[in-house]
């Protein structure tokens, strides 16, 4: 069955009220056998939700001026949080069983720590709120969406301007980035109206549970079982101090690389004179190169990405009224994975078929889970899979990029370590955001600025008053749409790290098997018992960074720039 034929119908949120109630008395029993088939049908209905949701929101956003699945947007927007309603009935019913003892040896104990941390996050008086955080959520993705920049005789979208951002002519680059800056700019008063709104409603929620800020509410929703926002704030100063430093040297290579004697915050996006490696070949043939490399890679790699093909899981390229960005979504009743993306003919239309592939792969082979909690495990957890995956697979990256397949590894790899203090960046910026809720706009913006400064000081906004001013977070989805979701990524990376040294230095026989193992358990365990399986060490851990770090560093150092051109 091809994706076009998935059946979407809007539930009858009074009938499913009703039958779902029904079901969840019925955990009030004494019999274990009651309780499982409550269980088990109470599932098999919250999978119906959650498939319809998915499939309205997947086709939202390939496409935002379709009128009937914008009106299908709206209203989940609106009843969404009538639904986390029912399953907070659910979840309170299920913790006070009679019969917990014995639910909680048959079905996965991360289902248990989910419920008790979504019974502290709702209270029925607050769903005014929690929809009017979704409906700015939407109304960020639509304005994104809107952006028609004119350039070079033609309207392009914010994805399509990622080349001529990464141009070898100098004055291109800097047109392109400011011109998308200049989108920005134009709506300014837009974006600061949305995420002005987004923090006060946040603030009102977190407060009203009794939260000092919605840092705490947020890190509870982030079901951050393993760690607390102390620990996260000691890793952030690790970051800064060990990683910002080799990030440094990197930077300094390449404005050599490049013969600058600085570099500005348009040259940054260009790692090389000659051009940043491109794919060879079209959307199409990238995808048939894809599905050969995950044939080879294994049986199930094989098996999955067929999968994807032939049911038309994949919306791959950047089109006018399209969302921005890229996602990995489940589509339960289907066991379907399902990838977003917008290709615009850089390395990044190759990374989104590793990285969101190995988000799918994963939930593809925890497809037997039937909690739809619970299929993907956490965030943090969620990108090991995805980032390692992307390492997982350069033995096969000739395919994409043949002679500038060099070119693309060390690319890839600097830009990962480039990343951590970007990542670590935007979580101590949210975190400051969310303890000042009275800050105004031009206050937020000065805040990010000076974090900047700290974590990313080859950012040179000299010839860009804008972006000097604090304006570059508006790009960043993350903040106005998955608050707090993103330094889960730079957690995971100093995780894949290890993933490739152990596959493309070590050529350790058993990381394939560690690697699939964790990508079988889902959700089922939580962040570190995740890492314990893959038998990785935890970037919490004393010294784990620096050995880490040290590994990457080690490596580019090796390459010599005769072979990066």
């Amino acid at each position: 069955m091809k994706f076009s034929e998935y059946s979407y119908q809007r539930p009858d949120f009074d009938s499913y009220q009703k039958e779902y109630l029904t079901w969840v008395k019925k955990l009030d029993t004494t019999e274990v056998s009651e309780a499982i088939q409550a269980m088990d049908h109470l599932n098999e209905l919250r999978r119906q939700v959650d498939t319809a949701m998915n499939l309205a929101s997947i086709r939202y956003s390939i496409n935002t001026k379709d009128t009937f699945y914008e009106a299908e947007d709206y209203w989940w927007n609106e009843y969404l949080p009538h639904f986390e309603s029912l399953d907070f009935q659910f979840y309170q019913a299920l913790l006070s069983a009679p019969t917990v003892s014995e639910l909680r040896e048959k079905y996965p104990e991360t289902l248990f720590l989910f419920a008790e941390s979504r019974v502290k996050l709702f209270d029925e008086k607050l769903i005014p709120l929690f929809q009017k955080e979704n409906q700015l959520a939407s109304a960020y993705s639509k304005l994104v969406a809107s952006a028609q920049i004119d350039f070079e005789g033609e309207l392009r979208t914010i994805p399509q301007m990622t080349p001529f951002s990464q141009s070898t002519d100098r004055s291109v680059r800097k047109a392109a980035q400011l011109a998308v800056t200049d989108f920005f700019v134009t709506h300014e008063a837009e974006f600061d109206a949305i995420y002005d709104e987004m923090v006060k409603v946040r603030d009102r929620i977190a407060k009203s549970l009794g939260f000092a800020n919605y840092g705490e509410f947020a890190d509870v929703k982030m079901n951050r079982w393993d760690y607390n926002r102390s620990m996260i704030e000691t890793y952030r100063k690790e970051i800064l101090e060990k990683v910002v430093p080799a990030t440094k040297v990197l930077y300094d290579r390449q404005a050599k690389r490049n013969h600058l004697t600085e570099l500005k915050n348009y040259d940054l996006s260009l790692v090389y004179p000659t051009g940043n490696a491109k794919p060879q070949g079209t959307p199409e043939e990238l995808v048939a190169a894809a599905q050969k490399m995950y044939q080879e890679m294994s049986p199930e790699t094989g098996t999955f990405f067929d999968f994807m093909k032939d049911q038309d899981l994949l919306d791959l390229l950047s089109k006018p009224g399209k969302q921005t960005g890229g996602y990995c979504t489940y589509i339960a009743d289907y066991q379907a994975p399902f990838i977003f993306a917008n290709f615009n003919g850089t390395s990044g239309d190759v990374d989104v078929l590793t990285h969101e592939a190995g988000h799918a792969f994963q939930c593809f082979e925890s497809r037997w889970i039937k909690e739809p909690e619970i299929v993907f495990p956490n965030f943090e957890s969620c990108e090991i899979h995805s980032m390692s995956m992307e390492f997982i697979a350069w033995p096969w990256m000739e395919h994409f990029f043949k002679e500038q397949t060099q070119k693309y590894k060390f690319a890839h790899l600097s830009d990962a370590l480039e990343f951590l203090p970007y990542g670590v960046l935007v979580d101590h910026f949210q975190q400051e955001v969310y303890e000042h809720p009275e800050w105004t706009p031009a206050e937020r913006k000065a805040c990010w600025r000076k974090l900047e400064r700290q974590y990313c000081p080859e950012r040179d906004y000299s010839e860009d008053e804008n972006l000097d001013r604090g304006l570059y977070w508006f790009r960043q989805g993350h903040i106005f749409q998955d608050p707090f979701y993103y330094i889960d990524y730079t957690l995971a990376q100093v995780c894949a790290f290890q993933f490739w040294k152990r596959f493309q230095v070590d050529h350790d026989e058993t990381a394939w098997a560690d690697y699939l193992a964790i990508c079988q358990v889902g959700g089922t365990k939580t962040f570190l018992e995740i890492l314990d399986i893959a038998h990785l060490r935890s970037p919490f851990e004393a010294g784990a960074l620096d050995e880490t770090i040290k590994a990457v560093a080690e490596y580019l150092q090796k390459v010599p720039e005769d072979a990066l051109g």
